[in-house]
């Protein structure tokens, strides 16, 4: 690790790993992503993004999708694909096609936005649904001028319920039907899942809030459907007890988070992966007392870990046994080729934040520059 750059060595991050029945060339994956690319939300195909995922596949490596729509009411952003469709399914083929062509491994990120939304993104423009009422402030967007604005939602009734976990089983069949190897549950960020998951946001007094086996009971029933339509093998959830994105702390996310852990491994899902208690913004890192260590045990499928690492940050993760991969975003949305460059230890491109979430085919997508096209 302590190699200088334009020199080869064998490093942690690029050990070969098996992941159940899927056996990876290095421990490198792809973060999800959201890149509100899918041009008008509708499902049609979209060249400027087979692009982008093939640019980023290579062989044995693993690869998440950006967050995807799980039905009409999960929408919190601009064109964001969906997988609720035979349409959706048509249009994913492609870009499953061109990452596959390239020996990659492609899990498809199932998402429902909840009260991260507005009547806007709503059919008939309803009010976004939630575990709560509870209205989100509006938040200052990534380019730190535009204001993203949330309208009240609504609370979904007990009875509700079942249909929103019926809704993530249908699209993680249509995710399997459209090539994927296996699908991830969003339950991180504040979204949906989330949302009735941590004490913070929800307030519910049915049985799916107050204690914490309740608040994570749509969390398991949505496991639990999920793995009877497609197989416990094919299935990974991202979670972030600690983090306080979109509102959506906890009082107590150690134990929240231990919970998640062991209860989930029960079902034999594939992996999980978690979102470190600290966070990278632009070039700091905000360092936090918590750990994920005492998750790792506890769970005993694939541990992967995600949230402001680097070259020697993610090798030192494996090293260490915390993770079994570490996935990258911001590093590998700017080096299309970053299990390269980490391997000779190349300079990495700069990733520029003002065009994350550009709707542009091109600029800030699919025009950074590989290792052999800036030598």
């Amino acid at each position: 690790m302590g190699s200088t750059p334009g020199e080869k060595s064998q490093i942690p991050l690029l050990t070969p790993y098996k992941m159940g029945n899927f056996q990876l060339s290095h421990r490198i994956a792809l973060a999800p992503l959201t890149r509100e690319r899918f041009f008008k939300n509708v499902p049609q195909p979209q060249p400027h993004v087979v692009l982008y995922y093939s640019q980023r596949a290579s062989k044995g490596g693993f690869m998440l999708s950006e967050a995807t729509r799980v039905s009409d009411t999960a929408q919190g952003y601009p064109n964001t694909p969906g997988i609720w469709t035979k349409e959706h399914v048509e249009a994913w083929k492609p870009i499953v096609d061109a990452v596959h062509a390239k020996g990659a491994v492609f899990f498809c990120q199932i998402w429902h936005a909840g009260r991260v939304s507005n009547t806007g993104f709503q059919p008939n423009g309803q009010a976004p649904i939630s575990s709560t009422d509870k209205e989100l402030t509006p938040q200052i967007l990534s380019n730190g001028v535009d204001v993203a604005r949330f309208s009240p939602p609504r609370c979904l009734t007990t009875e509700e319920i079942p249909q929103v976990v019926n809704d993530f089983r249908i699209a993680a069949r249509n995710a399997m039907e459209a090539g994927f190897d296996g699908i991830e549950l969003h339950g991180a960020h504040g979204y949906l899942i989330d949302q009735f998951l941590k004490d913070g946001v929800n307030d519910r007094t049915d049985q799916y809030g107050g204690s914490i086996e309740n608040r994570c009971r749509f969390a398991r029933e949505i496991v639990e459907a999920v793995v009877a339509e497609v197989g416990a093998d094919r299935v990974g959830i991202r979670l972030s007890p600690f983090a306080n994105y979109m509102e959506s702390g906890d009082s107590d996310p150690n134990t929240l988070g231990l919970y998640l852990a062991e209860t989930l491994s029960r079902y034999g899902i594939l992996y999980c992966h978690m979102v470190e208690p600290r966070m990278k913004t632009a070039d700091e890192k905000f360092e936090c007392p918590h750990s994920l260590v005492p998750m790792r045990r506890a769970f005993k499928g694939t541990f992967i870990v995600a949230g402001g690492y680097d070259r020697e940050d993610g090798n030192k993760a494996v090293e260490e046994d915390r993770a079994d991969l570490v996935a990258f975003g911001r590093h590998f949305l700017a080096n299309p080729d970053l299990p390269k460059r980490f391997e000779v230890n190349a300079p990495l491109n700069k990733y520029d934040r003002s065009t994350f979430y550009l709707h542009d085919p091109v600029v800030g997508y699919t025009d950074y520059p590989f290792l052999d096209e800036t030598a």
